[in-house]
């Protein structure tokens, strides 16, 4: 157990948008194995509610700017630290890996995602799929769409999704901002395949190619399938849509199974995943993960937090309950759910992708200039000038 030295540094601060529904529920499990370990701190809920965490980071960006910071902070791993690394503002973590043997029980490919320039600004508390297509079960028998078949791509989806909109029901949920750019990202890898999707982000390559400007296109015909409300909706609620047989699908990451197993619905009964077609073979990865702010106020107690998240109790714990698939790996498929299953199968054999709207694949910066574009879109239906605007968003926030 790590120890500190007064009252007052008792405290620890912990960041994040885990604010409601089941990925509260994950953060109240990750909390109890975290009061267990070290029954002498105290956790401070520092949680920002909305958004997939773009209000939480609106609310972290103003205090890091005021010299304010938590004690520690949820981000995505990968590119979305960038600015911070930049600016000198979250410390290197290398040898805390080094001290808790962490190099050794994380996947080389996490560990290079989360790796800048030889340091490590991190600690993972999970894994996430983001390219899967969500379904309730009973709304695809009524229209015919056989449950268990996983349409091959896009074309042959979008024939399920007109057979379902002949019956009178929302093909496809979708809310706003942030959930439309997670469609956009998991269409572009469907049609462009994981060498040329990373590529995008990694060399700022092939924004201006006909295979981009056909995936915008099928991005465009995908949002004609959806419901009127959506600019109103976060993604929990464009989910219940789907949990209540109001709409077929939902294109979400995998923290949607625990939303459907918190209602008591069973999975390849009431309701069935599979990847967004074409894109099977890729897994479109992100991952929760905990910083230590430099200017901390209660470092050491920080650092006891990170050692609950890196840990193998804590992990088991948050992860069945949120969702997602331990960042460890050392687990053991009978703990967890028959999605997770799948999802770690999926992330042991397929080719591993970053996230483009949950940070992975671009810095803070260039993702705001993406979400502003999509959101611009579902005003204009303007295609070719989304089209300008993203070619232009890579040159601009290019190395």
């Amino acid at each position: 157990m790590i120890g500190c030295s007064s009252k007052e540094s008792n405290d620890v601060e912990v960041f994040t948008w885990w604010a409601s529904g089941s990925e509260k529920s994950g953060l109240d499990a990750l909390v109890k194995v975290f009061d267990e370990q070290h029954p002498s701190l105290n956790f401070v809920n520092g949680s920002v509610l909305g958004g997939a965490g773009s209000n939480a980071r609106d609310v972290l960006a103003s205090r890091m700017a005021a010299h304010n910071p938590p004690d520690t902070f949820q981000v995505h791993a990968g590119m979305e630290l960038a600015d911070y690394i930049k600016a000198g503002q979250v410390q290197d973590l290398a040898a805390m890996y080094t001290e808790n043997g962490w190099r050794d029980v994380f996947p080389a490919r996490l560990l290079e995602l989360l790796t800048v320039d030889g340091k490590i600004y991190s600690v993972p508390s999970n894994v996430h799929r983001a390219n899967v297509v969500w379904a309730n079960t009973d709304v695809l028998t009524r229209a015919g769409v056989d449950p268990k078949h996983q349409p091959a791509n896009l074309d042959e989806w979008f024939g399920d999704l007109d057979r379902i909109k002949a019956t009178g029901v929302t093909p496809l949920a979708m809310g706003k901002d942030w959930t439309q750019v997670h469609l956009l990202e998991t269409v572009l890898l469907a049609r462009l395949g994981p060498a040329a999707y990373t590529a995008l982000f990694d060399k700022r390559e092939g924004w201006d190619s006909p295979q981009v400007s056909g995936a915008i296109g099928d991005f465009a015909r995908l949002l004609t399938y959806t419901n009127a409300d959506s600019q109103f909706l976060d993604w929990s609620d464009a989910l219940q849509q789907v949990i209540d047989g109001k709409a077929a699908y939902n294109v979400m990451g995998d923290w949607a199974d625990a939303a459907f197993r918190d209602q008591g619905k069973k999975f390849d009964v009431d309701y069935t995943a599979f990847p967004v077609p074409g894109s099977q073979g890729s897994f479109d990865f992100l991952a929760d993960s905990f910083t230590l702010p430099v200017g901390s106020k209660h470092e050491t107690a920080a650092k006891a937090w990170l050692t609950t998240v890196a840990s193998a109790e804590g992990q088991r714990a948050f992860n069945t309950a949120k969702g997602s698939i331990p960042a460890r790996t050392e687990m053991d498929a009978g703990d967890y759910p028959k999605y997770q299953q799948i999802a770690h199968e999926s992330y042991t054999n397929d080719v591993i992708v970053p996230s483009l709207a949950h940070g992975a694949a671009t810095s803070v910066r260039w993702l705001a200039d993406i979400t502003t574009a999509v959101r611009e879109f579902g005003t204009t239906h303007d295609v070719d000038k989304l089209r300008t605007t993203l070619v232009a968003g890579a040159t601009k926030n290019g190395p």
